[in-house]
């Protein structure tokens, strides 16, 4: 599910689940721990995290949350998603995404927290959880695109590509997906061949400098997926997700009575 791996001072890290990349529970804890340990190492100078199949990584599990009755995988896959994205950010080396394919989600918070991202030219950018009765990875999605483009992709779900974010600076560069780890591991080479220390230290100084606490914004953002979860509306678009139907939702009206 999630591979480590060296090339002298560069660490690799690989998402692989079939056929989506979409992580269950186990998976989220398993990146996180692979991220850290990679910081930790102290003869890691850069750190890629990159996926292997069709796209780059797809969120949760949904079906491992549809077919718990209780509330324990949705609470392990928001803590496992804190954990990564936190993982990520709070990682003392710099931390290069190579983006293939989709990025959905939990792929946008990776990306969105990432240092640098390269990406291949057939990936696209999207956060539909709102589709499937989450809110999240907005603090993300704010880092890559501008705000009213975020806010518009947020409430429609409607994709970026690569070439859109490169536009907008998100993205270092687009390359053939045959080249993506190629192009991630040539920027990795530069920052591996510096100074250590001095890049750790940089590192932590750019994220004090750091506008907005994504760690709060996106716990924050947590707590509305755990308020709308409460009302039912999330069971069955999840449910809905599974099934490959239409999902049965109420009336404003009774929205408007619950507040």
């Amino acid at each position: 599910m999630i591979r480590s791996e060296r090339r002298d001072a560069i660490a690799i890290v690989t998402i692989d689940n079939p056929p989506v990349n979409a992580l269950p529970v186990a998976g989220w804890q398993q990146l996180a721990h692979a991220i850290k340990a990679a910081g930790d190492d102290p003869s890691v100078h850069v750190l890629i995290i990159r996926a292997e199949g069709k796209g780059f990584q797809a969120g949760v599990d949904i079906k491992e949350l549809a077919a718990d009755p209780t509330n324990k995988s949705m609470i392990g896959v928001n803590r496992g998603c804190f954990d990564v994205f936190a993982a990520v950010y709070d990682c003392p080396v710099p931390v290069i995404a190579a983006v293939n394919g989709f990025c959905l989600g939990g792929g946008i918070g990776i990306a969105g927290n990432a240092d640098i991202v390269v990406a291949s030219s057939d990936a696209t950018f999207g956060v539909p959880e709102i589709d499937r009765g989450a809110l999240g990875t907005a603090t993300h999605l704010a880092r890559l695109v501008p705000q009213h483009k975020m806010r518009a992709m947020f409430f429609t779900g409607a994709m970026a590509t690569a070439s859109e974010l490169q536009h907008y600076g998100s993205v270092e560069r687009v390359v053939p997906r045959e080249e993506l780890l190629s192009a991630a591991l040539e920027i990795a080479q530069i920052i591996a061949a510096k100074s250590p220390l001095v890049m750790r230290r940089a590192k932590e100084s750019i994220n004090m400098i750091d506008p907005v606490d994504v760690k709060r914004s996106y716990r924050m953002e947590q707590g509305f997926t755990f308020e709308i979860n409460l009302y039912g509306d999330s069971d069955e678009l999840r449910q809905a997700f599974v099934d490959k139907r239409a999902a049965e939702l109420r009336e404003g009206d009774e929205l408007l009575d619950q507040g």
